[in-house]
């Protein structure tokens, strides 16, 4: 599968996909932490994870115009995988919940997800710029796709296994005292902390308190408080796996970096850097208006993608029944609306071969279709997901009358194939989209500029992120089937935009 490509392509995989792994174990549970932790509303705690995650994004930026400028992109890299580290060790620390003052440590967990993104923003632009300029040799200039794809593969490999984790530590640590995972028992809590919890809501608290307890309870103020303490407390720990996953991606970049290109600043005005092609100043504001043009249109993709882990993790904790895809290892079962964030990943593994193969079939024939091209078609891909979401929510009653019966029971829950097949056709959507839209951008950005367009493309993206909690405000207020119709509209608003601009973005990228 890697032949022909470089050989330092492999080493940038398993780095980063040592980095997904942590990040990715933070990201299945962040919106749920939140909640739990500090009792959060559905939209508040979307707004912090949009702004989390926009963050991310828009300081690839920052970390796209140091390189491009020391042109010392390997370092920049490493300081990023470092800083990553330390805001992963932030979360993890154990706190106790409910927090004696919520606003402190509500800054203090903002303030360890800043860090974090200020380091994915050294990293992952540049990372990617790196791969790109491997592929700048013409030995390897015909497989930049299929590099890109590779790559994409690979690191989703640790996104793959760390929702899993995540939810076996934090059900595990439930379970070693004495206690069940329940999706909706932290909402319960807060409510029952706050005094907004409904007759009908406290009565199904004290029942699943008797379900989940493997002791009597006859105090349910401190069931409550313990339960929140211990079920906060496992989700600490998952964070801090995601520090060891961190240093098993340092020491793999560590070990491969010599396999990387490195580039060479210019010594004087007058001299060529040997690894740049010149272009001149025309040419250069085209490529340029083509990347923007195509910033803007995968704007609305992330902004309908990402919510993955905001209001498809919603509805998946509120109205699927997730005793269907329970994992039982017999000390211990792992349960848990984010096991859907581990979907994903899977398919991308699964169909990355696949995706190529169909490519490859294709490009003999001479039939392969432009990138551009392949990124309007992954649009109405993504249009199609949530078509089906929207038919299977049809008639499913709205979040606020779930929350004031204190949940659905198991009865009333819908099959989590319903989530699954979106997952599927989300990530079919996302191989015609995300790695392709990568090796287009580094293909078109001018040589001296690939770190800070690497950095446009995650800007898009951020965004696209930054717009998520516009999702979670139509989950809690709007039926569910309007709330998916949104994201078919703008979806297929961005597939129209993309084949109207298809020839001029074709002509560009030649």
């Amino acid at each position: 599968m890697l032949k022909g490509h470089p050989k330092g392509l492999l080493g940038a995989a398993l780095s980063n996909m040592g980095e997904r792994f942590g990040f990715y174990t933070m990201m299945a549970i962040l919106v749920l932490f939140l909640q739990a932790k500090f009792g959060l509303s559905g939209t508040h705690a979307g707004i912090i994870y949009s702004v989390f995650y926009f963050s991310i994004y828009i300081l690839a930026f920052v970390g796209g115009l140091i390189a491009d400028r020391t042109r010392k992109y390997k370092s920049t890299i490493l300081i990023g995988l470092i800083i990553m580290a330390l805001g992963y060790v932030m979360l993890g620390f154990p706190t106790p919940t409910p927090t004696p003052n919520k606003t402190l440590f509500l800054i203090i967990s903002c303030f360890a997800l800043f860090v974090i993104a200020f380091g994915n923003g050294l990293f992952k632009g540049n990372l990617q710029a790196l791969v790109g300029q491997m592929y700048d040799n013409e030995q390897y200039a015909q497989k930049r796709d299929s590099g890109f794809s590779l790559f994409y593969m690979f690191i989703n490999v640790g996104a793959l296994f760390s929702p899993l984790a995540a939810v076996g530590m934090r059900n595990g640590w439930l379970l070693s005292h004495g206690l069940k995972y329940n999706p909706n028992l932290p909402e319960l809590c807060h409510a029952h902390l706050s005094g907004t919890i409904t007759p009908e809501a406290q009565e199904r608290l004290i029942n699943l308190a008797g379900e989940v307890s493997s002791v009597p309870v006859t105090n349910i103020d401190a069931f409550v408080n313990n339960y929140l303490n211990i079920f906060t407390q496992g989700f600490h720990y998952a964070f801090a796996i995601a520090v060891g996953a961190m240093l098993i991606s340092l020491i793999i970049y560590l070990t491969n970096r010599y396999k990387f290109p490195v580039p060479k600043l210019k010594s004087k005005k007058s001299e060529l850097d040997p690894d740049e092609i010149t272009m001149d100043a025309k040419e250069i504001k085209q490529r340029l208006y083509a990347l923007f043009a195509v910033f803007g249109v995968v704007i609305f993709f992330w902004f309908s993608f990402h919510q993955n882990g905001l209001t498809l993790t919603y509805f998946a904790k509120d109205y699927t029944d997730l005793s269907m895809i329970k994992i039982n290892l017999g000390f211990m079962t792992i349960e848990g609306a984010e096991i859907f964030q581990s979907f994903n990943p899977l398919f991308i593994v699964l169909l990355t071969p696949v995706t190529l193969a169909f490519f490859g079939f294709l490009r003999a024939r001479g039939k392969e279709p432009s990138t551009p091209k392949k990124i309007a078609i992954g649009m109405a891909i993504a249009a199609s997901a949530y078509f089906v979401m929207a038919w299977g929510s049809v008639g499913l009653p709205l979040k606020a009358d779930v929350t004031a019966m204190g949940g659905l029971a198991q009865a009333d829950r819908i099959t989590p194939f319903l989530l699954i097949a979106t997952y599927l056709i989300l990530t079919v959507a996302e191989l015609f989209i995300s790695p392709l839209g990568i090796s287009f951008v580094s293909k078109v950005a001018p040589p001296h500029m690939q770190g800070i367009m690497q950095g446009g493309w995650l800007g898009a993206t951020a965004v696209g992120n930054q717009l998520l909690f516009i999702g979670a405000i139509f989950y809690e207020s709007v039926p569910l089937w309007l709330t998916w119709s949104v994201f078919v509209a703008v979806c297929l608003l961005s597939m129209g935009t993309m084949f109207f601009m298809l020839k001029w973005l074709e002509r560009v990228a030649r």
